[in-house]
């Protein structure tokens, strides 16, 4: 019988010596913790690190942060806070591990829940409009920070849920009139879904982020749908203007924020779908083709203040090759 392989022997180039001699100690913890399963001690002597710090003094007494600048002629101030929140929470609870424990994090959730309206979606960052990208993207992180127990965590996913389009994926509604943005953005009343078109699977993927985080909503029939879907178009366009070309497949961030291959693979990975399924296959491939000789991947990176963001690409890579091989 044939020896099952390990994660690190699908690779041409074992990639622990790199992620290990990362100068950010949250990246070597993280890969012995998850990836080597050792004792990595206490997850609290990452919240003492000096970047986790200094975001964590940027918060507002509201509990969001403030956004840098922004055109005001698009979206209000507390709106933009309310993009910004949700970028810091994501760098706090993907890099440094905060959770519900930090008590930035409990006044984070705090004033994110307050922009989350009955219907259960968070609104304001396009205006009035829907935006189940930016909902799901807010969700998946309240979920990674311990708040899978609020009732807002279900309000929200009833509402993406039926926000759906008929095929079974997502769209952000306003694209689908074929106004300009700041058109709709203006309007005051949310532009509901056309139920009839295609959906996105820049959006899809984002939406899929969350049912993946979550223990129960991940084993919807709803999420294994849409997982087909999102790998039904590995490697195409969108239906949709934006970011429809197919290079943004290869354009990766961590914290993931677009869908790309990798987040794509991060939420397949946790949802428990086999690697041996065609789509997975083909991603994986290209994965493997990218690998430097140095052990990590050459894929274009996005958000590149973080001179080690390509280390952190790759560990989200082997995670997600450790949940498929073991």
């Amino acid at each position: 019988m044939k020896a099952k392989l390990g994660w690190r022997d699908t690779l041409k180039v074992d990639p622990i010596p790199a992620l290990l001699a990362a100068r950010n100690p949250a990246i070597p913890y993280f890969v012995r913790r998850d990836l080597l399963g050792e004792d990595a001690g206490s997850i609290e002597s990452l919240w003492q690190l000096p970047e986790a710090q200094r975001l964590v003094r940027r918060q507002l007494p509201s509990g969001a942060w403030s956004y840098p600048g922004g055109r005001h002629h698009v979206r209000s101030q507390e709106d933009y806070d309310l993009v910004e929140a949700y970028r810091s929470l994501g760098f706090l609870v993907e890099k440094y591990a905060l959770d519900r424990r930090h008590p930035a994090i409990e006044r984070a959730a705090a004033y994110l829940f307050s922009r989350q309206t009955e219907e259960g979606d968070f609104r304001g960052i396009y205006g009035a409009q829907y935006s189940p990208n930016y909902s799901a993207g807010i969700l998946e992180l309240l979920i990674k920070a311990g708040f899978s127990d609020r009732p807002g965590i279900d309000r929200g996913f009833h509402w993406l849920l039926s926000i759906r389009q008929d095929d079974g994926g997502w769209a952000i509604p306003m694209r689908a009139y074929g106004i300009p943005l700041q058109a709709a953005m203006n309007k005051r009343k949310p532009l509901q879904p056309i139920r009839s078109k295609p959906f996105s699977h820049l959006v899809t993927g984002i939406v899929l982020r969350a049912f993946a985080a979550h223990p129960h909503y991940r084993k919807l029939p709803d999420a294994g749908r849409a997982a087909e879907l999102l790998m039904s178009r590995f490697f195409q366009r969108d239906s949709y203007t934006d970011r429809s070309a197919t290079s943004y497949w290869e354009a990766v961030s961590f914290p993931f924020w677009f869908t790309d291959i990798v987040s794509s693979l991060d939420s397949l990975s946790l949802m428990g779908l086999p690697a041996d399924l065609p789509a997975i296959q083909l991603a994986l491939k290209w994965l493997r083709r990218q690998q430097h000789s140095e052990g990590w991947f050459r894929v274009r990176l996005l958000k590149t203040l973080d001179k080690e963001l390509h280390l952190w690409v790759c560990l989200a890579i082997c995670r997600c090759l450790k949940r498929f091989f073991g």
